[in-house]
């Protein structure tokens, strides 16, 4: 390979006009490699410029958080430093957000692109701020396409304008898109709505929200839960104070039951006595006509023999 050549391999995109043209990157050499260098993770520069640039680079980067929490070969960053160029620190951009697939979770001072099996993010997301010039965002559309970057995506959050660029992850130009409106990504299935501001919404269809949102609707969520928890509590008790009564009733007809089965079972008693009385009086009666009526049989036959009874 001629000097000229991987020269212009590892110059990356030119400095826009009026851009401080820092000094020439050193290449690998190619025979002993990359030199030992030093890949910072900060410059010192804020992450935002004000709290409306912030709010929103915040809400895309913890939608996707979200989006990709049960995921653990995607990788969501923002404000990350990227560094596309082994033996090249001075190539580097930090997009507000960015999602790299195929690559695991976890703690990065900045993404080293060589370290991280060459993978690099497929997708990136710009945030505007009343401070970005054309030739800057000219300069990191550049930057995000020559490196291959899948889709770029740069929202102004003053004139709720989306911009979206597609590559195709081998250095080639980047292709707008005609109409942003309801535009779905290919890649994260998320979709943009644009009204009087952006929506993005997941695949489920929920939107991503800010976090003071989310801890309304946490906080909205767990209102209602305790609401539940007391209601279903209440009904418990009335549940239980309802079976104690219709167990009170249950005992109090009991004993009801007994006392009129006692009644009965008196009156049972009353009129089998009765009808003993009645029975042995009938008894009486019949052994009494029958003395009589022998009697009367006997005083006849004595009477037929011409004898007279005693008196």
């Amino acid at each position: 390979m001629s000097t000229s050549t991987r020269r212009d391999l590892y110059r990356g995109p030119d400095y826009p006009e009026g851009m401080k043209r820092r000094p020439r990157d050193r290449p690998p050499d190619p025979l002993f490699g990359p030199p030992n260098v030093n890949y910072p993770d900060s410059d010192g520069r804020p992450m935002a410029d004000n709290t409306l640039q912030f709010e929103w680079i915040a809400r895309i980067k913890g939608g996707l958080d979200a989006l990709y929490r049960d995921d653990p070969d995607v990788f969501v960053a923002g404000n990350l430093f990227w560094y596309p160029v082994e033996g090249i620190n001075r190539r580097r951009l930090a997009p507000d957000a960015m999602v790299v697939f195929g690559r695991p979770k976890g703690y990065r001072g900045s993404y080293i692109q060589h370290e991280e099996e060459g993978i690099a993010p497929q997708v990136v997301f710009e945030i505007l701020s009343p401070g970005n010039r054309k030739r800057v965002m000219d300069y990191k559309r550049t930057f995000y396409e020559r490196h291959g970057a899948e889709e770029y995506y740069v929202f102004d959050p003053y004139k709720i304008r989306l911009e979206v660029w597609l590559g195709d992850g081998d250095g080639t130009p980047f292709r707008p898109v005609a109409e942003a409106n309801g535009w779905v990504s290919p890649l994260m299935g998320i979709r943009f709505e644009l009204a009087e501001d952006m929506t993005i919404f997941a695949p489920d269809g929920r939107p991503f929200e800010d976090f003071a949102e989310v801890y309304r609707q946490r906080d909205a969520s767990e209102r209602q839960a305790e609401e539940q928890r007391r209601l279903a509590a209440r009904e418990r008790r009335l549940r239980a104070r309802s079976e104690r009564l219709a167990e009170d009733l249950r005992k109090r007809a009991d004993v009801e039951q007994k006392r009129a089965d006692d009644e009965q079972k008196r009156a049972d008693d009353e009129q089998k006595r009765a009808d003993d009385e009645q029975r042995r009086a009938d008894d009486e009666r019949r052994l009494r006509e029958e003395s009589d009526r022998r009697a009367e049989r006997l005083a006849a036959r004595l009477k037929a023999l011409g004898l007279e009874p005693e008196e």
